[in-house]
């Protein structure tokens, strides 16, 4: 009666607040489910890695090990123009497979699906194999080969102790810093994160792992690898970085790929490993989903879902190419 009242006296009726109610639930409802049957949640993770890797290259600042004047791994000159530089190293790490994925999946093999994931998957691998990088990077502080190049140390500075930043007379604060950001190697963990991504496409397409699969379709699958390869060497004659710093930056780059890779696609033993999973749309929409399927790889051993040399013999042999 009280609650009546007050509506009479507000001139409000008194269903409005229970229709009012309605409305926000209702909209609340579907927000939820555009959430979950989209690929919003990975965008807004996308938004994240991106901001927090803007943040980190902004504002953060390596920690400075000590360092002796002596050591001569840290002796060498500093290369003003590298092999690799920033332009070429996003051309072929982030623009080839771009290309080559919109190439594959819009001209040879149309399917907006393949294309929507294989972009997104890779955005996803590159921002999140530099978020990492950089954090570890800073976090770790290891001089780089050419250190005492970069410091500048002044001549009363001793050789045979150990000493800090305070000694370096260099006036380029960038410079100086980024001599303290030698591992892990991050040319090399982002031309293994984008190319990598790159030949895990280029093997899940050609379906490699089948019985037989021709020594071309190896080839195409193996060159981004061999090039991200080559990009990583550069840093050792540059000497930007060492074989350790080369090492961990190009097992991050794969790692963060592969991670990202199976979030999409299935493993590249399975007869269906050319097609991403299915929409968020139809997740839980059957259980004949591809995700039920590839939760249930450890059966693919008896011969349902992966590839089987018994296939050849006498069975139904697996797709072609």
């Amino acid at each position: 009666m009280a609650l009546a009242g007050e509506n009479v006296r507000s001139g409000r009726r008194p269903g409005a607040n229970m229709a009012q109610m309605s409305s926000e639930s209702g909209v609340l409802d579907s927000a939820r489910r555009f959430w979950r049957k989209s690929y919003a949640g990975d965008y807004v993770g996308l938004a994240a890695l991106f901001t927090g890797y803007m943040v980190v290259k902004m504002l953060g600042t390596p920690f400075h090990q000590t360092f002796t004047l002596n050591d001569v791994r840290i002796q060498h000159e500093y290369a003003r123009v590298q092999r690799v530089d920033t332009f070429w190293l996003f051309f072929c790490s982030a623009g080839i497979p771009l290309a080559s994925i919109l190439l594959w999946t819009l001209l040879w093999r149309r399917s907006v699906h393949k294309a929507h994931v294989g972009i997104l998957g890779l955005a996803i691998t590159i921002f999140m194999t530099l978020f990492l990088t950089d954090i570890l990077k800073d976090a770790i502080g290891r001089p780089r080969p050419d250190l005492i190049s970069r410091c500048e140390p002044g001549p009363t500075a001793p050789a045979t102790r150990l000493v800090t930043i305070d000694v370096c007379t260099q006036t380029n604060t960038a410079l100086l810093n980024d001599g303290w950001r030698s591992f892990p190697s991050g040319h090399s963990s982002f031309a293994f994160a984008g190319l990598g991504w790159l030949a895990l496409f280029f093997a899940s397409q050609t379906r490699l792992f089948r019985p037989r699969a021709s020594l071309l379709e190896a080839i195409l699958s193996l060159a981004p690898l061999l090039g991200a390869a080559m990009i990583a060497i550069s840093r050792l004659e540059d000497y930007r970085h060492g074989p350790l710093d080369v090492l961990g930056g190009s097992l991050l780059g794969i790692l963060v790929a592969w991670f990202n890779w199976r979030r999409y696609f299935p493993s590249l033993s399975s007869t269906e490993c050319d097609e991403p999973f299915d929409p968020p749309t139809s997740r839980g929409s059957s259980p004949s989903g591809r995700f039920s399927r590839v939760r249930d790889e450890e059966a693919a051993l008896e011969g349902r879902e992966s590839f089987e040399i018994a296939d050849d013999i006498g069975g139904s042999r697996p797709r072609g190419p």
